[in-house]
């Protein structure tokens, strides 16, 4: 549903162009500083608006703090922070309402609530509630102490030029994808509870739940399949679990092996594009020609890295509590 993890347990919540959207954290630790300067970075490399591609949307994403923080610490309590959606153009999809876009949810949307989804902006399946992700992880990246989490887009339209794959875009006027690479060093070994919550498996379904997400890869990822074992196995070099390469991306068994952890995921071109497209109208029961008017990103990508450290860390940061928890028990 709209809740992940079980001990650090993030529920996000709101639509594109309702009042506001959000998140409530249960599980946070007590006594965690936290002010609103936390989220001033994390939340500004997200926004669009402020470099090449990204939609000229702009929102102040300052966080609202209405429950569990006290003198600027977390007080234990489950923590609610709102970012209020002001700069709203609900009329872009009011026009278009029994036209639903190609590759966005309107059409399953309407199959599944029956018409009663809020569809301005994409309402719940906006990439407006990454806004709520990144909050989460902020906190997430202060409990995760001396680990550090940090993504950064490797190529745009298969061109490593980014630049180049973004004019690529433009000259055809149309949309593009991208693949993004997340590093994550300082971690212990043995965080993953294998089977279904091997650290790997926990991280792949939280990074699905990043709009336009396509695929991941772990490691060599794909490029194993064309490796030898013996060429493929991470030779151990001492007691800390250092090996000589990281052909496993950080991940053995499911579990942490104390090597940098290292992913790749792919992300799709935006759906919303200007060139023009085909589509059913769900009121005549016809095909018709369409194009998406509005702001919309130019290269979803882009906006994506903080966005992946934020569901990387969340996950991490769940456990590690975890962790500690059981090794407090025995």
């Amino acid at each position: 549903m709209n809740s992940f993890g079980r001990i650090f347990k993030v529920t996000i919540f709101g639509e594109s162009h309702g009042e506001s959207v959000g998140l409530n954290i249960d599980g946070c630790p007590a006594g965690l500083p936290l002010t609103v300067e936390d989220f001033l970075v994390d939340i500004e490399r997200r926004k669009g608006g402020t470099q090449k591609g990204t939609t000229p949307r702009k929102e102040d994403d300052l966080p609202i703090f209405k429950s569990g923080l006290f003198n600027n610490k977390t007080t234990g309590a489950p923590l609610t922070i709102l970012f209020e959606n002001k700069n709203t153009r609900s009329g872009d999809y009011e026009k278009q309402r029994a036209v639903p876009r190609p590759g966005h949810a309107d059409f399953v949307a309407h199959q599944k609530f029956g018409g009663h989804e809020d569809y301005r902006g994409g309402g719940h399946f906006s990439g407006r509630l990454t806004v709520s992700l990144v909050a989460a992880g902020v906190i997430a990246k202060k409990l995760l102490g001396d680990a550090k989490v940090t993504a950064s887009i490797l190529e745009i339209g298969g061109e490593k030029d980014l630049e180049k794959g973004l004019q690529n875009a433009i000259d055809h006027k149309d949309s593009i994808g991208g693949i993004v690479e997340c590093r994550v060093t300082g971690l212990p070994a043995g965080l993953g509870e294998p089977f279904f919550d091997s650290a790997e498996s926990l991280i792949s379904h939280a990074v699905f739940a990043i709009p336009a997400i396509r695929g991941i890869e772990f490691g060599t990822g794909f490029a194993a399949a064309r490796m030898y074992g013996s060429e493929h196995n991470d030779a151990i070099e001492d007691m800390t679990g250092k090996t000589r390469t990281n052909h496993a991306g950080g991940i053995v068994g499911g579990i942490t092996n104390g090597n940098e952890l290292v992913f790749r995921i792919a992300v799709k071109p935006t759906s919303s594009t200007p060139k023009e497209q085909h589509t059913l109208n769900w009121e005549t029961g016809e095909q018709e020609s369409f194009s998406v008017k509005g702001r919309h990103d130019l290269c979803i990508a882009l906006r994506v890295p903080v966005v992946l450290e934020a569901v990387t860390a969340m996950v991490l940061a769940d456990l590690l509590l975890l962790e500690q928890r059981l090794k407090r028990l025995f």
